[in-house]
């Protein structure tokens, strides 16, 4: 049988369909239509709805390893590309941010059975999803819910594909694509609010609730455990719960430290107005724990003056570089007082990171799945001297030195894939007051990681579904320029990519991914034989036509 998709123009009024509604908030309009031909083709069907839950429910494994369970073969490189002479770049598609209920259980999982389906039909290599910490942990501490997340391993084995999965301790919710609100667990939350000072502070004392600062990493503030710990016995709990996935379905870790899951500073939260694009941010540095070590880092300098507070001159949230006196073209950033301030400032970021990166190696050491670390594709202000927005969340990247490099090595020094965004921009895309060069930026990293000799993947920052966005992340993937991607993964699954020409986009682009751009024609079948035909249907078929919404 053939596998169709149609956008909701084709279906709109039909009748005597079967639709799995979802809610309206998020409801995808799109279907996928499993039209009957013969039996002998690659993708099996159930005909009703209801017999495709039932076969789900039946062929689930258990997760405590039980006899007969079917393992799949276990990939090379972790479902990366390793091989310098093999061009093909694995692709893997985010799935939406709420893929698990506040409940703990999967979002209609029919519809993400379908979705799967579809996915693995197109050719990707797998799926990613973050693993929140308000959802898992948030009954209590040391008390974790896998159960919704052991319900999507299982689903995304039974459709041969792979997973990473994303250790998120930072809140969803206020940044730019969040679609829904996971705060952190509400006992952290009460913490918070008996020590404000827990959480990143800006020079006005506005507190940011995303992520708890990295100036109490080591502190036992979190009910008589360090964030560290938290982090750690966290990510120890996924381990035990999934030892027998680990490196087999489950492929990647990607250790969230910072916001947005990005090792950075808060320095431009969207919520509540407090920054629009492209303004310049502000350093995150007012917290109590924080001014306590810029204290102690300028008195060991003999400079103790340097150490009561930030740079007095540096700006606000929106202004640009040649407002302020300090990111100005000849401004007070390249001084001696400047120097090392930043120099403490992008330290400290580094000294989080390898505290994550060491605690998660050592979890994970053995499993057979990779880590990964993300890094943000902060693009404005990039072709100015003092690249200030990249100074103010904590990439102490200038005209005169470079940040990234120093970040990779230190990723390589626990074995970790740099994960960096932006993949998809052209720098002639960008408004010209931003003074933005996304291309400039991702060639800096890519030969950052080609220097620190680790492995670079990638990300769209924005959802994007156009062939041109497509053809530079396919531009990006070679190795002509610094490392070449050794994955890529797609934000993100929602309703609009299983439109009828973002699907075919998306179709054409893993193809070219896994054949390094060779292949530039776009057919209506994917010619490697899982017919999948993406199109409209004009009009209605045989009764025996069933619809499954899309997640």
């Amino acid at each position: 049988m053939t596998l169709t998709l149609r956008s909701s123009t084709s279906f709109i009024n039909l009748k005597d369909t079967k639709s799995l509604k979802t809610p309206d908030h998020d409801q995808f309009t799109g279907t996928i239509c499993f039209a009957q031909t013969k039996p002998s083709c690659r993708i099996r069907v159930i005909k009703s709805s209801m017999k495709l839950e039932a076969k789900l429910s039946r062929e689930k494994t258990t997760l405590n390893g039980a006899e007969g369970r079917e393992k799949l073969h276990a990939p090379s490189a972790g479902g990366h590309n390793q091989d310098g002479n093999d061009s093909r770049v694995p692709v893997f598609v985010m799935l939406p941010l709420d893929t698990i209920t506040h409940g703990g259980n999967l979002n209609k999982p029919r519809a993400m059975n379908a979705s799967l389906m579809a996915l693995k039909s197109a050719g990707v290599e797998g799926v990613m999803v973050d693993a929140w910490w308000g959802l898992v942990e948030k009954d209590g501490p040391r008390r974790y819910n896998w159960e919704g997340y052991a319900e999507l391993v299982q689903m995304v084995q039974k459709h041969g594909l792979k997973l990473q999965v994303v250790m998120s301790f930072h809140q969803c919710g206020g940044n730019v694509g969040d679609s829904c609100s996971i705060p952190l667990p509400p006992w952290v939350l009460e913490e918070i609010s008996k020590n404000p000072e827990l959480v990143y502070t800006d020079r006005s004392g506005r507190r940011n609730p995303e992520y708890i600062s990295l100036g109490c990493d080591s502190l036992p503030v979190l009910r008589g455990r360090t964030p560290i710990q938290v982090y750690s016995d966290y990510m120890r709990s996924f381990r035990d719960k999934f030892r027998d996935f680990l490196g087999d379905v489950i492929m990647e870790i990607q250790v969230g430290m910072g916001p947005c899951g990005e090792l950075r500073y808060p320095s431009y939260p969207e919520s509540n107005g407090t920054w629009r694009f492209p303004g310049i941010g502000e350093f995150q540095c007012y917290d109590k724990y924080m001014r306590a070590s810029l204290q102690a880092a300028a008195e060991a300098m003999g400079k103790k003056d340097w150490g009561t507070s930030g740079p007095h001159d540096c700006g606000q949230y929106n202004q640009f570089p040649e407002d302020t006196g300090f990111f100005r073209r000849d401004g007070t950033w390249n001084s001696e007082y400047a120097h090392f301030f930043l120099e403490w400032y992008s330290g400290k970021l580094l000294e989080h990171g390898d505290r994550i990166l060491a605690s998660a190696e050592g979890i994970f050491q053995g499993t057979g799945a990779k880590l990964s670390g993300k890094v943000a594709g902060i693009h404005w202000h990039y072709r100015t001297r003092s690249h200030a927005a990249e100074l103010t969340a904590g990439y102490y990247n200038t005209r005169y030195r470079d940040g990234y490099l120093p970040i990779a090595r230190m990723l390589g020094k626990h074995g970790v894939v740099l994960n960096f965004t932006c993949m998809e921009m052209k720098d002639g895309e960008q408004p010209g007051n931003a003074n933005s060069s996304p291309q400039g930026l991702v060639r800096q990293v890519k030969m950052a990681t080609r220097r620190a000799r680790i492995e670079l993947a990638g990300e769209n920052a924005l959802e994007r579904y156009d062939a041109s966005a497509y053809g530079q992340v396919l531009e990006t993937s070679r190795s002509d320029s610094g490392n070449g991607l050794c994955a890529f993964t797609y934000l993100r699954m929602n309703k609009r990519l299983f439109e009828e020409e973002n699907w075919r986009h998306l179709v054409h682009f893993v193809k070219n991914m896994s054949e390094g751009g060779r292949n530039t024609k776009l057919s209506d079948s994917d010619s490697s034989g899982t017919n999948l035909y993406v199109g409209f249907i004009k009009e209605k078929t045989q009764n025996s036509t069933k619809e499954v919404a899309l997640v």
